[in-house]
């Protein structure tokens, strides 16, 4: 079997001896239900003081619930069937209902996944983290709420105090949220995916702000996350938690580096590591679907998706076997018996073609109240190959929506930009368009909840396209959407279901398979798998690579997972300010950046092995005062002189091209 290196050179790890404090989160055969039906089955896990530790998994297998129950925090259905929770020592199960408010308000914290849901939209930053210091009765709140903005590293906390949530960036929201959680000096931090939509740049800044508040404080962390490259830069130990029940514990390095339980192998081989890109092969994926809750298991509970099952699995509870400290819930231990090593399957391979779309000069400027402008894409020209995936990268603010806009015909280009399908102009304005331009351009989004229609079964949802740029109707129409539907692995069973009945992988492949209905020949992928656990993520992906080869279609593949558009793209062009800063084949971007900016953007990138990562002081300045020269000198790590600041470097036309004033030989 495979084994993976993992980083953990500068691990923080608490020691524990005679009069130690006592544990900061101690979870012992915790049991949780909701209604009759069991969500976790006898979890026991712990966090010490100043540890922090990871519970991985796929969506819906109790990750959450866990956080939950350790505050005494579950939803009304839910409740604690069994077994302790302890903080800092304290039976949280026996407190009373005050005692939990006093818990809450001076001993744990919580951050949850969207820092904008968390903050109020009607009061100022100052008023929401001011409160925090009045709930525990502390002088100055004032005074406090900017000495801990400060802490989080905010450069102006009393003019930060002043704005409202949303004129905050997210990875400003987020540290503002973390500062409120920090202000009562908890012994316990919780973090429900902290990063997940965050930029590769902002995530590593929250996540080096955490680490480096707990080396200083002491605190605990609990971190919940998808993201295992994430958990094992940041943490000392990891749980992975599948249907419920603790599969595996052990310290970072040995549950990523030699896994001992087939889940965790598998989550980990689904993972777009290593340079793998689609040329060589579908990524792994997981078989089946988790056992929905309340589902009895009288053996293993991964039996029924694991390629390594024995007879043995699916009749005796398997042991919980620990050899140092690394314990797994398995009858085996590894190399496991059958368990495949590589993905098999066809490879998809780039289709060579003459470029399908060309966009020349495109330009858009918005204008403000004030009278002021915003140029939010600032003359970018590219050209897309029949069956190309150009991946679209660069942190939030970068332009890279605004330019999905563009190609879409949902906002029109500034005079002298153009954008040309198969040679011909496209109108600018996606009402104005002719049916076939507007069935050859599609777009899956990034939260297919807010996409799909909650009123209409799968089949409705499909029919439309079909019907209004199609133009089917009777059987062929019938005979297309059942191509269309096995062509994304949707069952007839799924056609007839609401979207609320889906599971996330199953709204997104209901959501790519309504872009390709019209037979698009361009179908633009603004973040398709961020919000996705990995098993899932790699299903899609491999969906994407598939559909890609056998309709000969182009994408536009935005993200800011550089693994994921490794992986997936052909050519990367990288954004900065509305303006490609470098563009060219992948492997050449990834494996020798010829700008800054893109050399820091990959440096962030959290990998399962350790690297030095390249700091950008600030966060990316407002399009509406736009640097004069190069856009990126303010932030740069390596300007060379004045000519930053006066002259605007171009970017040239070349296969691997970059807009900086350093001389390819001095990279």
């Amino acid at each position: 079997m495979k084994v993976l290196e993992v980083m953990g050179s500068g691990a923080f790890r608490p020691q524990r001896g005679p009069g130690a404090e006592p544990l900061a989160l101690s979870f012992s055969t915790l049991s949780v239900s909701y209604g009759s039906s069991a969500v976790l089955r006898d979890v026991s896990l712990s966090v010490a003081a100043g540890e922090c530790v990871g519970l991985v998994g796929e969506s819906g297998c109790g990750k959450s619930t866990a956080a939950f129950a350790a505050l005494r925090a579950l939803p009304r259905a839910g409740r604690i069937t069994g077994g302790s929770i302890h903080i800092a020592g304290q039976d949280v199960l026996a407190l009373s209902a005050a005692g939990l408010r006093q818990l809450w308000a001076t001993r744990v914290s919580m951050v949850y996944q969207d820092p904008s849901r968390a903050l109020n939209p009607t009061l100022t930053v100052g008023a929401q983290v001011m409160e925090a210091f009045t709930v525990l009765g502390a002088a100055n709140p004032r005074a406090r709420a900017e000495a801990v903005l400060a802490k989080v590293q905010i450069a102006s906390p009393a003019r930060i105090m002043e704005a409202y949530p949303h004129q905050l960036s997210g990875g400003m929201q987020q540290r503002v949220v973390i500062a409120m959680a920090l202000a009562k000096d908890p012994a316990l931090l919780i973090l429900d995916e902290p990063t997940t939509g965050l930029d590769a740049t902002v995530e590593a800044e929250v996540l080096d702000l955490v680490d480096a508040l707990r080396r200083e404080s002491g605190t605990a962390v609990l971190l919940i996350s998808h993201n295992l490259p994430m958990v094992a830069r940041m943490c000392d130990r990891i749980g992975v938690l599948y249907a419920g029940t603790l599969v595996e514990e052990g310290k970072a390095g040995d549950v990523l580096g030699r896994p001992s339980h087939p889940y965790t192998t598998r989550l980990l081989r689904c993972l777009p590591q290593g340079g793998r890109r689609k040329q060589d092969g579908m990524l792994q994926t997981i078989a089946g679907q988790l056992p929905p809750p309340g589902s009895r298991h009288v053996a293993c509970v991964f039996a029924a998706r694991c390629d390594a099952v024995q007879e043995i699995c699916r009749t005796t509870p398997p042991p919980m076997r620990e050899v140092a400290g690394h314990r797994a819930l398995c009858h085996f231990t590894p190399p496991f018996p059958a368990m495949a090593d590589d993905a098999a399957g066809v490879a998809p391979t780039a289709l060579a073609g003459g470029p399908v779309l060309r966009a020349e000069h495109l330009c858009k400027t918005y204008r403000t109240p004030g009278g002021g402008t915003v140029r939010a894409v600032s003359d970018i020209s590219f050209t897309l190959a029949a069956g190309e995936t150009l991946g679209l990268v660069g942190e939030s603010g970068s332009g890279k929506t605004t330019l999905a806009r563009l190609l879409l015909g949902l906002v029109a280009p500034d005079t002298g930009g153009r954008i040309l399908l198969d040679g011909a102009v496209m109108a600018p304005s996606v009402k104005a368009r002719s049916r076939v331009h507007r069935r050859a351009v599609q777009i899956v989004f990034q939260h297919p909840d807010s996409a799909l229609n909650r009123a209409h079964t799968v089949r409705h949802i499909l029919r439309r396209p079909l019907r209004h740029l199609a133009r089917l109707s009777g059987g062929a129409l019938v005979a297309r959407l059942a191509a269309l539907a096995d062509g994304v692995r949707l069952g007839p069973a799924h056609l007839a279901m609401r979207p609320r009945a889906l599971s996330g992988g199953l709204k997104q492949r209901v959501a790519i398979a309504r872009a390709f209905a019209g037979g698009p020949r361009v179908v633009i992928c603004d973040e398709p798998t961020s919000a996705l656990d990995v098993s899932v993520q790699a299903a899609i992906l491999n969906l994407l690579a598939d559909l890609q080869r056998r309709e000969r279609v182009s994408y536009v593949f935005i993200s800011h997972d550089l693994n994921v558009v490794r992986y997936l793209a052909d050519r990367i062009a990288v954004m900065y300010l509305g303006r490609i800063m470098e563009i060219g084949p992948a492997e050449a971007v990834i494996a020798g950046p010829h700008h800054p900016y893109t050399a820091a953007l990959l440096s962030a990138v959290p990998s399962l092995a350790d690297g030095a990562r390249i700091r950008l002081e600030g966060e990316i300045p407002s399009a509406s005062a736009v640097p004069s020269g190069c856009v990126f000198h303010t932030r740069c790590p390596r300007k060379i002189g004045v000519i930053c600041e006066t002259d605007e470097p171009v970017l040239p036309d070349a296969v691997h091209a970059y807009r900086c004033h350093i001389p390819v030989a001095d990279l």
